[in-house]
């Protein structure tokens, strides 16, 4: 593949910042989507370019991702120097002695509340599933028909909006309720904050990710993966057009990197 040349410029200009943070979305960026989560993997091409990144001198590697974090580990099985968000940013792990996610006690009943309501849900619709987070329940409805995950996720709207203080939040056949307020726009401004990045590129592929590229600014690159309105510079078909990205500032950031 040969990358279009606004692109390959772009790319040539980040990869001679300081300090670069590379944060990528895992579903759908680095590994294709499929109907069971737990059967995710990064491509093959991703995954080595990831760890390419992350031994290049003034590069910091992140993933950030809306699984919880024990499931980001699982799947992505990142290099250890990789920071991670999680539970689109209720969740971070920013390095050793880095603090686990704790509830408040009414933060505890009102997700237990949340739970019973989507798996409730669940039951009354054939082929959709749960998922438990830290902070938050989500209902899965990828392996579900169309017309019956639809109604699931009407019925999950309407019996969620009934507890308040609940952050609801839909992207690619899920539906997640959070007892936290986060977003991977602030997942990504703490990630910044963290590494000290001069510049910062971001991919992701789902309508959560938008929240983090609005959060870009004009040294920074963004890519959306697949189609769908974005605020990123780029767009990419695919999870393998992107590994073709990710090769290319492996490329450029091993030639460009200022070193020490």
């Amino acid at each position: 593949m040969t990358l279009e040349p606004n692109l390959d410029s772009a790319l040539r200009t980040l990869a001679g910042t300081e300090h670069l943070l590379v944060a990528l979305d895992f579903d759908g960026t680095l590994a294709p989507l499929v109907e069971r989560a737990e059967d995710a993997r990064a491509l093959p091409a991703s995954a080595t370019a990831l760890r390419a990144l992350t031994r290049l001198p003034g590069t910091t590697t992140a993933l950030i991702s809306g699984r919880a974090l024990e499931s980001l580990r699982t799947v992505a099985d990142p290099p250890p120097e990789t920071m991670l968000i999680g539970s689109h940013g209720a969740e971070a792990w920013t390095g050793p002695g880095a603090a686990p996610l704790s509830l408040t006690d009414e933060q505890t009943e009102l997700l237990a509340r949340a739970v019973s309501v989507v798996e409730r849900v669940a039951a009354a619709h054939t082929g959709t599933h749960v998922e438990f987070k830290p902070a938050g329940v989500v209902l899965h409805t990828r392996t579900a028909d169309d017309a019956v995950a639809a109604a699931a996720v009407d019925a999950a709207r309407t019996a969620l909006a009934a507890l308040h203080g609940l952050s609801i939040s839909e992207g690619k056949r899920v539906l997640e309720a959070s007892v936290l307020r986060a977003d991977k726009g602030q997942g990504l401004a703490l990630l910044r904050q963290e590494s000290g990045a001069t510049a910062v590129f971001f991919a992701g592929d789902d309508v959560t990710d938008e929240d983090a590229h609005r959060t870009l600014g004009p040294d920074d690159l963004g890519v959306r993966i697949g189609s769908g309105d974005t605020a990123a510079s780029f767009t990419v078909e695919d999870p393998a057009a992107f590994s073709e990205v990710l090769q290319t500032l492996v490329r450029l950031r091993d030639t460009g990197a200022p070193r020490d």
